[in-house]
């Protein structure tokens, strides 16, 4: 798939480059994605297993006073780790998306890589569900292991895919749609649900952060950032037209002084989101609209045959 707009059909196509992503991986593996077998999350599994007379290590916010305090002697309960972990991919669909110089526009990425994380999800048996959002609307699919229900989130991606164009860009100031769709996120996702935030953020400000922190505290939290290269650095020396739909205008590129401050921009830009980022301990993956959206999963998890390893 390819262009300025994302087609239901080659939505659905996905699902092929999905079984071949190892993003799900037995053993202990620090996939954020792990499903069934051991859980390489942080915090303690739901399902209470059996009561144990304690052992060194054992963690004592696991020991059941009750048994202890009858048997005289320190017990910890067991739990079973969770084997299935529902999954919210949050996928930014706003006219900041609405870009592209080369392969894909940056919406159309964003679309391919919540519909390979979907199909990665339903074929790993556990619960996928999606927030679909803009600068008006936002569309929730709770999660379920359901086909029909991984449908309708590439059906509600395909819809605020198509609704983007030059014509449709809102004219009046907007609140911060990214912000809106955080705090839902922090209303309807469960403690232990795998949260894929997939955006450029351009949006993200001071509230954005406060969110990402209280969302990380509970669940496994990932940001998935989005980017074209125009975006890092200028077109070759020259004049261009360029416009927003709204308004022309022609840049020179000439310059050596504005291409290394544009340059200096976007390394700081970035600089700033990996920083704060890694203050919250929420991993980052840079996925880039110049190559195939399938391709650069596959290098960051490795794939079934050859999966990545991971520390």
């Amino acid at each position: 798939m390819s262009g300025a707009y994302s087609e239901l059909k080659e939505l659905v196509s996905l699902r092929f480059q999905a079984r071949d992503l190892a993003i799900f991986r037995q053993n202990h593996s620090r996939s954020l994605l792990a499903g069934s077998g051991y859980s390489p999350f942080k915090g303690r599994g739901v399902n209470f297993e059996e009561v144990r007379a304690y052992q060194p290590g054992d963690d004592i916010r696991s020991i059941d006073w009750r048994v202890t305090a009858r048997r005289m002697k320190p017990h910890t309960k067991l739990f079973r780790e969770e084997r299935e972990r529902p999954v919210l991919v949050l996928v930014d669909q706003s006219h900041s998306m609405f870009f592209g110089s080369q392969l894909n526009f940056k919406s159309v990425t964003a679309a391919e890589t919540g519909a390979l994380l979907a199909w990665a999800t339903l074929q790993h048996s556990d619960r996928i569900g999606g927030l679909i959002f803009d600068e008006q609307s936002l569309s929730e699919i709770r999660p379920k292991r359901s086909k029909k229900t991984l449908m309708h989130l590439l059906n509600k991606l395909e819809h605020h895919n198509k609704s983007l164009s030059a014509e449709s860009i809102p004219h009046q100031h907007q609140d911060n749609y990214l912000n809106k769709a955080l705090r839902h996120a922090r209303r309807v996702a469960h403690p232990g649900t795998n949260v894929f935030v997939i955006s450029d953020f351009q949006q993200l400000d001071e509230e954005s952060f406060r969110h990402l922190s209280r969302l990380s505290r509970h669940c496994e939290l990932m940001a998935i950032q989005i980017s074209d290269p125009l975006e890092s650095e200028l077109p070759r020396p020259g004049r261009y037209d360029i416009t927003n739909g709204m308004h022309r205008k022609t840049i020179d590129t000439r310059s050596r002084d504005l291409r290394q401050k544009y340059r200096s921009q976007h390394h700081q830009f970035q600089t700033s989101l990996k920083d704060q980022l890694a203050s919250l301990r929420v991993p980052l993956l840079e996925l880039s609209t110049d190559q195939d959206t399938g391709s650069q999963l596959q290098a960051c998890y490795g794939s079934r045959a050859n999966p990545r390893r991971t520390v």
